[in-house]
């Protein structure tokens, strides 16, 4: 799926947090994936489709060394990386072996990829911090993705943070963590975020001129119809 410029730009003046009061209004309440915080502080928010990578328990006899030059191995899905996309990887959230380091990350970022997502951990973390790719993970740890994990594929349904992500599903990521819009509600998180960002900030000018709370969050019908009359 490609993601217009136009969608793009529109989600990234979006908070997850208003992405997900939109979705929860709909009846979607498991879309914030646990465990995926920004590596680093002061990330902007970023926006993209989703590659999805999946990892399950390490088995010895596959979970080697020996296994990075498998043609299913993470080098080779990053390979099959698009432009533009985030990539979101299930880990389950095993924190005590890194996913990626820095150079695989640096691959990454030479292959045009957004951000990478995951409810596990990252390795050689200043390295990683210095290829610039934008990160939420759960931490960092030293020892490498076969101590504790064993990749299996990409290219599929996986589960990250407790939540369903399906390839091609949009992410949008930012200072309180990632959250997953379906692609069939990416139409009405585009209309209805706008207009929540909107009258949250006419509601917060309130507040700062000294309305109080009752009537105002929620709003009663009086309330609805000044903020009506303040968009025309």
């Amino acid at each position: 799926m490609s993601l217009s410029s136009e969608a793009r730009k529109t989600l990234a003046g979006i908070t997850t947090a208003t992405i997900t009061t939109v979705l929860l209004k709909k009846g979607l309440r498991n879309v914030w994936m646990r465990g995926a915080r920004p590596l680093r502080p002061g990330l902007p928010r970023l926006v993209g489709p989703a590659f999805t990578l999946r990892f399950v328990p390490a088995r010895e006899d596959l979970a080697t060394p020996e296994s990075w030059s498998s043609p299913i191995s993470t080098r080779t899905a990053i390979e099959a990386m698009p432009d533009g996309c985030i990539a979101v990887v299930d880990a389950m959230g095993i924190t005590d072996a890194g996913i990626f380091g820095d150079i695989l990350c640096a691959r990454m970022m030479k292959r045009g990829v957004t951000a990478l997502v995951t409810d596990g951990v990252v390795r050689d973390v200043e390295g990683v911090l210095g290829t610039n790719l934008p990160v939420w993970c759960d931490g960092y740890a030293a020892p490498p993705s076969v101590a504790g994990l064993t990749f299996v594929g990409w290219g599929e349904p996986i589960g990250c943070g407790g939540v369903a992500v399906f390839p091609n599903d949009i992410v949008v990521a930012d200072q309180d963590g990632c959250v997953l819009i379906p692609q069939a509600m990416l139409d009405h998180v585009l209309n209805e975020g706008v207009e929540q960002e909107r009258m949250e900030a006419w509601i917060v000018n309130e507040v700062n001129n000294g309305a109080v709370l009752p009537g105002l969050y929620p709003m009663n019908a009086e309330t609805k119809a000044r903020y009506a009359a303040s968009k025309k």
